[in-house]
């Protein structure tokens, strides 16, 4: 085995134990490799710390992993140019702000600020979810247009197969309004109670590189409230952008 393919399979080893696969069986099942094999990347996965394992309990992420990902939440630019507006955000509206890029056709969330509610938004730093059932994801598409949003409806829209074609059209016709407002919203489609409005953050090309969101439960998100954020939180992720480079209106 090469260098280089032994390199990545251990970061598939990485990621299916990340995935929930924590036996030495059901690892080399998932890589399609010999348990001989999977055996010599994992442990040396669990003597460099990216790896931990208990007997009887199989195999867990390790502390390796955890520092490498303080430092890189600390020395992502973006991250570090936006916490400071998402921080004047949450103290404005009193709500959660969540910052996410797309990664994988999935988003992943950089960062959050608590608002001040008497409750807690669940989704926090790591989480992952679909483009199409978030305000963050329609934020991240917004200029992907009609084919682009097609395939983010296909990917995570609904385990029916067929896609259900009435629920199709209902979200491509949100998404043509979002497209001419620059604005998105999340109505319920991950938690019936809770809402949200993003805006996408663009880099100084123009390009969408992030988004960012207020979110809170049914009673403090009415329609007329989630219009009136709408100029706030566009206002807020242009700000971001400008700082990024983005010299667009």
């Amino acid at each position: 085995m090469s260098g280089a393919q032994t390199l990545l399979r251990g970061l598939d080893v990485l990621e299916a134990v990340a995935s929930g696969c924590t036996e030495l069986a059901t690892l080399s099942l998932r890589l399609g490799i010999a348990r001989t094999t999977t055996h010599r990347l994992a442990a040396a996965l669990v003597e460099r710390r990216y790896l931990n394992f208990v007997p009887r309990e199989g195999y867990s992420l390790g502390p390796k992993l955890l520092e490498l990902g303080v430092r890189a939440q600390r020395d992502m630019p973006l991250r570090q140019i936006a916490r400071a507006h998402l921080e004047r955000l949450a103290e404005d509206t009193q709500d959660t702000v969540q910052l996410g890029i797309l990664d994988s056709d999935e988003v992943l969330y950089l960062d959050k600020v608590p608002g001040n509610r008497r409750f807690d938004i669940r989704s926090g730093v790591g989480d992952r979810y679909p483009i199409w059932s978030t305000g963050l994801g329609k934020a991240l598409v917004l200029d992907m247009g009609e084919v682009g949003w097609n395939r983010c409806f296909d990917i995570g829209a609904t385990g029916a197969s067929p896609p259900d074609e009435a629920l199709r059209q209902n979200w491509l016709e949100r998404m043509r309004s979002y497209a001419k407002t620059g604005v998105a919203f999340d109505l319920g489609e991950v938690e019936s109670q809770l809402h949200c409005v993003a805006a996408p953050i663009r880099d100084a090309s123009g390009v969408i590189v992030a988004a960012l969101s207020v979110s809170s439960f049914g009673p403090y998100m009415q329609p007329a409230r989630m219009q009136e954020l709408s100029g706030t939180v566009r206002q807020t992720a242009q700000a971001i952008s400008r700082e990024l480079g983005w010299h667009g209106n």
